[in-house]
């Protein structure tokens, strides 16, 4: 009997023995792993800040005129158009005059879009539930994204508006506007239109990516294949960013005249208004010029927003394959 049962333990074969050299290479790959769409969300943050800051950068120059234009009406600088906003501040500032408050711009956009586009795919991955292309999750990812982004852009967004004034703005520079609007109107001044951007860009935003998305995967479905060369994947991000882009800022045009409103008022002759409320804006507005008044701006607007996505998402897609590739490498590396 006792020889029977040593038999039985002597059959290594039904005892599993665990490998404990592979299993603690298995756990090391698993703890490096990307979290999501290939990438962690550190490399999301880095292609997120760089594809806004190349974005906004190019396309300062526009967003001056487009700033200028809104403006009129409670600003004492008479132009009605691009052209004529473009040779005021030609005339004016000099070709400097485009870039006014190019640094401001460059403070706020690179930790705002990291935000926005870490956000962006964190909530997508969690709305879609295993469920690709669901345009109702993309918008609500987005919306998500632009919250948390404006809370950290609209400071030095309100700083940038009012140094693109031009020789008119009171201020000398970056800091010395922060410091002159800390002292003179408080804390509060930098986020007076917080809620107008939210209100403008949750819209905007669940239009762009919505847009965005839609118009890739349909891109993609006329002759462009998802594994087809860099250049055609390229042309595909940067026509879909086009698209969602111009569409977004048309629709939004008249809340980004109200923002506007509210971060350049007191200066260079513009109004100050009592309560800073949205309604208010809107009726001094078309009061002083009409319903035509809420949308002014809208060219340069759209003229600034479709290249700008196009460059954004161009440059944000570019920036995730260089890390997914990275990622690749280094878990082929890691198990050789």
């Amino acid at each position: 009997m006792a020889t029977t049962e040593a038999a039985k333990f002597k059959k290594t074969d039904l005892i599993p023995i665990p490998d404990y050299k592979n299993s603690h290479r298995d756990t090391t790959v698993a703890t490096v792993s990307p979290e999501h769409d290939g990438l962690h969300f550190w490399q999301f943050m880095i292609s997120g800040s760089i594809a806004g800051m190349v974005e906004h950068m190019a396309m300062f120059p526009i967003d001056t005129i487009k700033t200028r234009m809104q403006i009129l009406g409670s600003c004492p600088i008479k132009t009605a158009g691009v052209r004529q906003a473009l040779q005021s501040i030609l005339k004016t500032d000099g070709p400097s005059g485009l870039y006014r408050g190019i640094g401001a711009m460059g403070l706020g956009a690179g930790p705002a879009h990291a935000v926005y586009f870490c956000v962006y795919e964190n909530c997508k991955e969690r709305f879609e539930r295993g469920h690709k292309n669901n345009p109702v999750a993309h918008a609500a990812a987005g919306v998500f994204a632009t919250v948390a982004s404006d809370a950290v852009f609209t400071p030095m967004d309100m700083v940038k508006q009012r140094l693109q004034l031009g020789s008119g703005s009171p201020y000398k520079g970056v800091f010395d506007c922060v410091q002159v609007v800390f002292k003179e109107e408080g804390f509060k001044a930098f986020y007076a239109s917080y809620r107008t951007t939210i209100l403008m860009n949750a819209p905007f935003t669940a239009v762009h990516f919505a847009t965005y998305e839609a118009a890739k995967r349909g891109l993609m479905g006329v002759g462009v294949a998802p594994d087809s060369a860099g250049e055609e994947r390229l042309v595909v991000h940067a026509t879909a960013g086009a698209a969602a882009g111009a569409l977004a800022a048309a629709v939004t045009t008249p809340l980004d005249v109200v923002k506007t409103q509210l971060q350049c008022q007191g200066v260079c002759g513009c109004d100050r208004y009592v309560n800073g409320s949205i309604r208010d804006v809107l009726r001094t507005i078309v009061k002083k010029d009409g319903y035509r008044g809420l949308f002014r701006g809208w060219m340069p607007r759209m003229l600034f927003h479709a290249p700008a996505a196009a460059i954004c998402w161009s440059t944000y897609e570019a920036g995730k394959s260089f890390f997914q590739d990275l990622n690749s490498d280094d878990r082929s590396s890691r198990m050789t």
